[in-house]
């Protein structure tokens, strides 16, 4: 039986073929690294790490921004069969200590202006055994901390670009990537060097991206999004990646732009965000044609298309899931689409199949000799929840139309509210809310009401400049909501706790609660 192919196999073989062809354009460097130069720095890093006494089984934590060093340190530890656990750069204090800790590394490459935030945790990590930082962007006359070692070294004349010869075992780790633990603490979603995403994304891959594309993304490398998708898809096609630095919405469409980016990926909280910037002038003039989507509020589809002249493809799928949903702009403008090559149930608090039309937790089907089943690392209690019998559960609404097409309704776990009898979807309040053009970004939960059931609370972001204030906004939505779905408590703040994919953070929203500057309707 043939090998998995992984990240690093995928860039060897690209790299013997394609030689010199660009694979990666560094958006904010305005610098092309080719495959064969991706490839011998990969090899670089490995033999590096070998230096260092890295083995087959150990793990390395990346603390890093995007970069191409992420990459290089991501595809060379592959080369001797380690582990990466990509973690999110936005995390701190205990959040961070448990997915370094947790995830049993014992290496950890850290960028130069993280290392503060690494020190913040350090003694709750001491499985770390040595830290090596990224310097390669440091300012002039940057010095690495005494006891943490220097990147830059293994980019040294002294250091092979020749793949090392090391035997490893294939059901290794080769990937921990922690879920965003909205709900609870992170868990760590194991992939395997026989049981990754190359093979399984590569069929999709060959049909959506051609040699000649430019996949530009600004989402975070340490999320499945920009790696499992823009990276992954780019290997496989043997096209060019763009990579920026981080999302920024003033410059996005400035960056689609000057990469002659031809296709990006964007999720649901960056739509309405580029949705109410000021014109750009390269918002239209551009290359992009057809885009991959995740999560696009449906009133804002349409306007998306005309005004930036591109067409949607929308998707679902999860790191921690195995099924795949997709509208290859063939279904109604805001359904996901339907199941690829995948059985599905939708299915009440009962476990009973709903109605056509009715919301319910969307289930995937897992065959008998399924390989694909979820783990979960170190944590078998969340594995026994996630797959039951021959069902994995996603924790996620959605119904179903009479032709078969699926719409995503929100999380199970912060969807639906009870108020004065009636179940109120937490979407459709903050779809109705985002139709106010002084209102960039809205999350709505349920609160503790006085009486029994929930008190509904919206926290509020504005558009840079815009003025609006609650009594305004609950006259805005009279005629749009029900009387019961109307938000009694409104909060206008700055910014919101959020996943490393700009999702809002509920949970910890609702543990702050009604807050001294919140505004009660009933007052």
């Amino acid at each position: 039986m043939s090998k998995a192919a992984t990240w690093a196999s995928e860039l060897e073989a690209q790299a013997s073929k394609l030689g010199d062809r660009p694979f990666l354009y560094v958006v904010y460097q305005d610098r092309y690294i080719s495959f064969r130069e991706m490839d011998d720095n990969a090899n670089r890093l490995a033999n590096y790490l070998l230096s260092l006494g890295a083995k087959p089984g150990k793990g390395i934590a990346l603390l890093m921004n995007n970069s191409p060093q992420f990459l290089d340190v991501f595809f060379g530890m592959q080369q001797i069969g380690m582990y990466a656990n990509t973690v999110n750069t936005g995390l701190k204090g205990d959040g961070l200590a448990f997915i370094i800790d947790n995830s049993d590394t014992s290496y950890l490459v850290v960028d130069h202006d993280l290392v503060d935030l690494y020190r913040s945790v350090e003694k709750k990590t001491p499985r770390i055994e040595k830290v090596i930082v990224n310097t390669l962007e440091a300012p002039a006359g940057y010095t690495v901390p005494p006891g943490m070692l220097d990147l830059r070294a293994a980019y040294g004349p002294d250091v092979s670009a020749v793949k090392p010869t090391v035997e490893f075992d294939e059901g290794n780790i080769i990937l921990l990537m922690y879920t965003s633990g909205t709900t609870g603490l992170p868990k760590g979603v194991v992939s395997r060097y026989n049981k990754n995403m190359v093979d399984r994304i590569r069929p999709l891959a060959l049909f959506t991206v051609k040699p000649e594309t430019v996949y530009y993304t600004a989402l975070p490398l340490f999320h499945g999004n920009a790696l499992f998708i823009t990276t992954t898809d780019s290997l496989i096609a043997g096209c060019t990646m763009a990579l920026s630095k981080k999302f920024s919405a003033s410059r996005f469409w400035d960056e689609v732009w000057r990469s002659k980016a031809t296709t990006f990926n964007t999720i649901g909280a960056i739509i309405p965000i580029l949705m109410k910037q000021p014109p750009n002038p390269h918002e239209r003039d551009h290359c992009v044609e057809r885009i991959l989507s995740a999560g696009c509020p449906a009133e804002m589809w349409e306007d998306f298309e005309t005004r930036f002249n591109i067409k949607i493809w929308e998707g679902y799928a999860a790191i921690d899931g195995s099924g795949l949903i997709m509208n290859f702009g063939d279904g109604p403008k805001g359904s996901i689409g339907k199941p690829v090559n995948s059985q599905i149930r939708i299915i009440n608090d009962k476990g009973e199949d709903v109605a056509t039309g009715e919301p319910g937790e969307l289930l995937f089907y897992m065959a008998k000799d399924c390989t694909d089943k979820v783990e979960y690392y170190k944590n078998p209690e969340a594995m026994e929840k996630k797959t039951k019998g021959q069902w994995e559960y996603t924790g996620d609404l959605m119904y179903q139309n009479k032709d078969g097409y699926l719409y995503f309704v929100g999380r199970a776990a912060d969807s639906m509210m009870r108020r004065r009898g009636e179940n109120v979807s937490a979407y459709d309040v903050e779809q109705a809310i985002m139709k106010h053009p002084a209102v960039l970004e809205c999350a709505v939960y349920g609160v503790p009401s006085e009486l029994t059931e929930d008190d509904i609370m919206a926290s509020i972001r504005l558009v840079e400049g815009k003025m609006l204030t609650p009594r305004e906004l609950l006259d805005f939505l009279r005629d749009k909501l029900a009387i019961f779905a109307i938000p009694r408590y409104l909060r206008i703040v700055d910014d919101f706790p959020r996943t490393e994919t700009f999702r809002v953070k509920k949970n910890e929203l609702k543990a702050v609660g009604v807050t001294a500057d919140t505004f009660d309707a009933e007052k």
